[in-house]
């Protein structure tokens, strides 16, 4: 299963931001939704299509009540997500999800009464291991492949 995670702005409770709205509720009626960190919501879809698809149905809202999105896919890592940009691009075949694997986005887990991620460090991978996040002391950590153009920004 593929799975996507949106992450909800600080200024508002994504949850009820998107179950507010007609459009977004309707197009997770279908989904069971999670949430495995503060102001997050993740859902499963079948494919990498289906969550790419998704994500579209939910872009306007997704513009206006995330900071990002992400999407889990087997496939390619059953580790590391991959950014919504970057999980367009694989299913769209302008990136072979093999050479996806250079930029990273790290976010870090506050562990608590309710995890939640941290601000995110962007890192460049050379080899196989994955720079250790520096920004605070965490105990866990959550890796996202991004594009190069998403690194840079």
């Amino acid at each position: 299963m593929t799975r996507v995670h949106l992450v909800g702005t600080a200024d508002c409770d994504l949850r009820s931001a998107l179950l507010s709205r007609e459009t977004a509720r309707d197009a997770l009626a279908t989904y069971h939704l999670d949430q495995p960190y503060a102001n997050t919501i993740a859902v499963e879809t079948i494919s990498l299509g289906a969550a790419v698809s998704l994500l579209n149905d939910l872009n306007w809202y997704l513009i206006r009540y995330t900071d990002a999105s992400f999407v889990l896919e087997p496939s390619i890592s059953d580790t590391e997500w991959l950014s919504r940009e970057l999980a367009t691009a694989v299913r769209t075949g302008e990136i072979d999800p093999h050479e996806s694997s250079r930029y990273l986005m790290i976010y870090g887990v506050e562990t608590g009464d309710e995890p939640r991620l941290v601000e995110p460090m962007f890192v460049t991978r050379a080899g196989e291991t994955i720079p250790e996040y520096d920004l605070r002391d965490v105990e866990e950590t959550l890796a996202v492949r991004v594009t190069e153009s998403e690194f840079g920004a």
